[in-house]
């Protein structure tokens, strides 16, 4: 039981070596790779902050991985990250493989049920994320669309203004609707 609550000096010194190193890397690789890093632009961004994050817990608390196998697990995964990155601008076969696409869940005030539902996303959430976005009436709506991100953008505002064909062309749904974009 003791093991659970006390420690030694030396192990709690070897913690703060840890973080202070895991925290200076990050930084270090965050600079090299770019913003992107930490984005949520596509599935293969979260992963990689998902990954990090579990990578910096397991140095900082154990000693396995000791503390260089850890710091080069992280350069491995941020030096994944910049090669997918680079490989997606140069071929859009692996960006399509690697990037989910937006799709439109809603237009013009009106729930699009098998959009919705491709996208997993029950009435409650989208309801839920119109309050977010301090909607107030379907009306205002213009459109919802579900982003690569698992976030939910609401297009909304008073008035008929035509959405914009370069906002909304590579989304997932927006066929039937194409004809009422602006170009």
């Amino acid at each position: 039981m003791s093991d659970w609550i006390e420690t030694s000096w030396s192990a709690l010194g070897m913690v703060l070596i840890s973080a202070l190193a895991v925290y200076a890397w990050i930084i270090v690789l965050t600079r090299i790779s770019g913003l992107r890093s930490f984005s949520k632009m596509s599935g293969f961004d979260f992963a990689l902050t998902v990954a990090t994050g579990s990578v910096a817990g397991a140095i900082f608390i154990a000693k396995d991985p000791p503390l260089m196998q850890g710091l080069f697990a992280l350069l491995v995964l941020f030096s994944m990250q910049m090669a997918v990155a680079a490989i997606r601008r140069r071929s859009a076969m692996v960006e399509k493989l690697v990037d989910n696409r937006p799709r439109l869940i809603m237009w013009q005030g009106e729930m699009i049920d098998t959009q919705m539902r491709r996208a997993k996303i029950t009435r409650a959430d989208l309801i839920a994320k119109l309050r977010e976005a301090n909607v107030t009436s379907p009306g205002q709506i213009h459109a919802v669309v579900a982003e690569t991100t698992g976030d939910v953008s609401v297009l909304h505002g008073h008035g008929d203004v035509a959405l914009s064909c370069a906002i909304l062309g590579d989304v997932i749904g927006i066929e039937p609707y194409r004809h009422l974009l602006k170009d």
